[in-house]
């Protein structure tokens, strides 16, 4: 049995988390740490387990194995490079850290220590993801042109998301280091990591982070990447697009079906594209990995490519304009 430790409940999916350690029959809950002592009693009391209040004391405990975090992404860097040289696997919530130097001490950490980490990339695993990367494994698009993914909601102007979600110094951005991470990484793993970014960001609701923002990926060959994000949107559809010289990938506009119209299908019909059941979800994942002594490799390698990606994004948006990857400090 791997004994987790729940480090904080800041995010909004730290109890969709809780769930998923309490389900997977390898894992168990054995102890809470939160940056609010007061919620993490309160956490703590509700699942039966200790509260810690010391982060350094519930690492060093000897019946704790791995770690959950979902902590402020501000302090992701030290709460994991710690968890690392405590001997802990880690599963976190996205994104890794802010920067692309505070990720690569993390990683740098993680390798050390030997452990096993994991970044919930959730849509990566989803049915639609699966049946384009199919298409395109396939040729039916041609070259690649173009791909839009957008995720939007409501959160902001409805007043449903908790108010430390617009706090900068903690969450490193609004909309598009949060909601728009899922866009992103789908962007990136359709086209391939581009030269440079380009952002701009909205502030509809008046509060401190973006609320409303897009995102262009330039490519060397001339492809384009659109990312779009907010929090200010009502009945806005999840909907992903890929374009590419020899026909097009639709979906969830508005259905949640797959359509391609291909050159090299029938050129004068949209076709449905059966979607794959889903793969099995990050956390399962992660177990399997500490079970099976292997390395999430893709998943890591993607959440590092996002990092970059966010990173220069805010960089783009902070210094109106195109920011090049290669401008990153390591």
């Amino acid at each position: 049995m791997i004994r987790v430790a729940m480090l904080s409940y800041w995010h909004v999916h730290a109890w969709d988390y809780t769930k998923q350690v309490q389900e997977n029959p390898g894992t168990e809950i054995v102890a809470v740490w939160d940056e609010i002592p007061s919620r993490g009693q309160e956490t703590a009391d509700k699942l039966g387990v200790p509260f810690v209040a010391d982060l350094d004391e519930i690492l060093a405990r000897a019946d704790v194995d791995a770690v959950v975090v979902d902590t402020p992404t501000n302090i992701h860097r030290d709460v994991m490079v710690k968890a690392a040289r405590a001997g802990k696997h880690i599963f976190t919530e996205k994104v890794i850290a802010p920067t692309l130097k505070e990720v690569n001490e993390i990683i740098a950490a993680v390798k050390e220590a030997g452990v096993k980490l994991t970044v919930s990339l959730p849509r990566l695993n989803d049915g639609y993801t699966l049946a384009a990367q199919e298409v395109l494994a396939k040729g039916l698009l041609g070259e690649l042109t173009q791909a839009r993914v957008r995720l939007s909601h409501s959160g902001a102007i409805a007043d449903w998301l908790p108010q430390h979600f617009y706090n900068l110094e903690q969450c490193g951005g609004g909309a598009l280091i949060d909601l728009g991470c899922h866009p992103m990484y789908l962007v990136r793993l359709f086209l391939g990591l581009p030269q440079s970014v380009n952002a701009t960001f909205g502030y509809v609701s008046g509060k401190e982070v973006e609320d409303n923002a897009v995102a262009t990926l330039r490519y060397e060959n001339g492809a384009v990447g659109i990312v779009e994000a907010g929090f200010v949107n009502s009945h806005s559809p999840f909907s992903v697009e890929i374009h590419g010289t020899e026909g097009t990938l639709l979906y969830g506009l508005p259905d949640e079906v797959v359509r391609v119209r291909s050159n090299k299908l029938n050129k004068d019909e949209w076709v449905t594209i059966e979607m794959p059941a889903r793969h099995t979800a990050a956390f399962d994942q992660w177990v399997e990995h500490i079970q099976n002594d292997t390395i999430a490799e893709e998943n890591i390698g993607l959440a590092i490519d996002l990092t970059k990606l966010m990173e220069a994004a805010n960089l783009s948006e902070a210094q109106k304009r195109q920011v090049k990857l290669s401008e990153l400090a390591n």
